[in-house]
């Protein structure tokens, strides 16, 4: 690795929005091949890639995009509303707090993921079971059972915890990203092949983004596993969102959920 690693995080976009000034971050129009008019921002249909799943795909065909085809040591995913926050920010403008390329301190770490989101009275596969299709897990579990056999276990223990890094947010080495991308979509293409054309709202439909978000988390507890990286090779940082969150609106659609079966409709 190199003594000053190259880093670049792309912030997934699908529409203009004030973008973070510092040259380690990339805005990136996501699903750009599903568009007529477009952001002006580098496109997630140039080069190899998937831009045309993104209805279900979500960020991830930002994601995929970036493995495909840039170079950097350090490859990484935020969003044009939710960012990493550098440690040791203050209070005021919330633009002035997102993370910098000279904040960002490498040393020995590897994975960096956001800090764990603490669902308490929920497990990560309950709160999906409660405000989505758990039908959606199950299938993920299943592929992972044939195909990657050696993570049943890890996936059985990351569905169990109460806490999980979300929102497929991380910045990962180089290869890193690539045992983890390689392993990530194999299983979400052959989830889209046995779903075939099932018809789905298109809030349902991105499925694919919500269960990768759980799945960085199996992925992660087996490297951890294996011994292929040391907890001090995770390094967890905070994250803000760039707008108000409405914490009321999804507490109350979180127990319709859980004591009523109403099931998310839309995001919050």
């Amino acid at each position: 690795m190199n003594e000053n690693p190259s880093v670049r995080v792309i912030v997934a976009a699908h529409k203009q929005y004030r973008m973070p000034e510092d040259e380690m971050y990339l805005p990136l129009e996501v699903g750009a091949a599903l568009r007529r008019e477009h952001t002006g921002y580098q496109r997630d249909d140039a080069g190899e890639n998937i831009s045309r799943l993104n209805a279900g795909f979500c960020e991830l065909t930002g994601l995929y995009w970036a493995w495909r085809n840039l170079k950097d040591d350090y490859i990484g995913l935020a969003h044009y509303r939710r960012h990493f926050r550098s440690p040791s920010a203050g209070r005021g403008d919330k633009w002035a707090r997102v993370l910098k390329r000279r904040e960002l301190e490498i040393g020995e770490t590897r994975v960096f993921v956001p800090r764990a989101r603490r669902y308490y009275i929920e497990t990560l596969y309950s709160h999906y079971a409660h405000t989505h299709d758990a039908r959606h897990l199950d299938l993920a579990r299943e592929i992972i059972r044939e195909r990657f056999p050696a993570y049943l276990d890890s996936c059985d223990r990351a569905y169990g915890r109460r806490s999980g890094y979300m929102f497929n947010m991380m910045i990962m080495d180089r290869d890193c990203l690539n045992a983890y991308c390689e392993w990530l979509f194999a299983i979400l293409f052959e989830m889209q092949n046995r779903m075939g054309e099932t018809a789905l709202s298109a809030f349902d439909g991105r499925f694919y983004g919500r269960v990768s978000e759980i799945l960085l988390n199996v992925w992660l507890e087996e490297q951890l596993r294996a011994g292929k990286l040391t907890r001090a090779q995770i390094r967890a940082i905070p994250y803000m969102h760039m707008e108000k969150e409405r914490y009321l609106k999804k507490a109350g659609a979180f127990l319709r959920a859980k004591l009523f079966g109403r099931k998310y409709e839309r995001s919050f």
